[in-house]
């Protein structure tokens, strides 16, 4: 589905991510790991469009099949260009428009659709009904975990083929997290989609995700099955 080929990305003079290189498998999710500061926010805003890059590539395949086509070189397109390659973010934060009601949210995401869809697609309520029954609210009325659970509903809109999810989990009750965790594995069995997700709750990981990557400094120092995140490389790289 993606292919980060030997990224590298400066803010100034600092570096911060160091010829990264990673394989993300269509139809799975794939959990970036670290400590804070290692650069897994800066990697997702450079898969999105958001912090340019100096060199390397970040080859994307929309069909997530890599014998049917020459793959994108996404490295210097735009942000909406990505989007409407299918692309999907979830920034850290949220990011939503708090003066705007859900479903005007929802709507933002409409005009980076390919196909030119006016309405809002019935499988974001399906998936999250909360908005359906809060989509005459404003956005910054919403509680923290249902502003999560619009952030996500939005880029779901453009329908995209890779999802990436920065902290979805980050100061949200656990009930929704449970939620947007189960979220998660209905688009990738029901959807074939593919996650990109940055997360620092362990159980969360390992219940939801099929394989991690830790980094650290701005470089990918592990990676593997879900399964085999040993309790070697969490006191290694990830305990404070």
């Amino acid at each position: 589905m993606l292919t980060i080929d030997t990224l590298n990305q400066f803010y100034g003079e600092s570096h911060t991510l160091w010829d990264l290189t990673l394989e993300i498998p269509v139809g799975q999710c794939t959990c970036v790991m670290g400590r804070n500061g290692v650069g897994k926010t800066t990697l997702m805003k450079c898969i999105m469009g958001e912090e340019s890059v100096r060199d390397g590539k970040l080859l994307y395949r929309a069909d997530g099949d890599a014998s049917s086509n020459e793959p994108l070189d996404l490295t210097r397109r735009k942000l909406e260009e990505r989007a409407r390659l299918g692309v999907g973010y979830v920034p850290q934060g949220r990011q939503i428009f708090p003066m705007m009601t859900v479903e005007e949210n929802l709507r933002t995401g409409l005009a980076v659709r390919r196909d030119g869809l006016r309405q809002i697609p019935e499988r974001i309520y399906e998936l999250f009904p909360v908005l359906k029954e809060m989509r005459h609210r404003r956005g910054g009325d919403l509680s923290g975990g249902q502003q999560q659970q619009l952030a996500i509903g939005r880029a779901l809109v453009i329908e995209p083929r890779l999802l990436i999810l920065d902290e979805p989990g980050e100061g949200i009750q656990p009930n929704i997290v449970a939620q947007i965790g189960e979220v998660i594995r209905r688009l990738i069995k029901e959807d074939g989609l593919t996650v990109l997700l940055v997360e620092q709750k362990l159980p969360f990981a390992r219940k939801y995700a099929d394989r991690f990557v830790i980094m650290d400094r701005g470089r990918r120092v592990a990676e593997g099955d879900i399964a085999a995140l040993s309790d070697e490389l969490i006191k290694q790289h990830l305990t404070v």
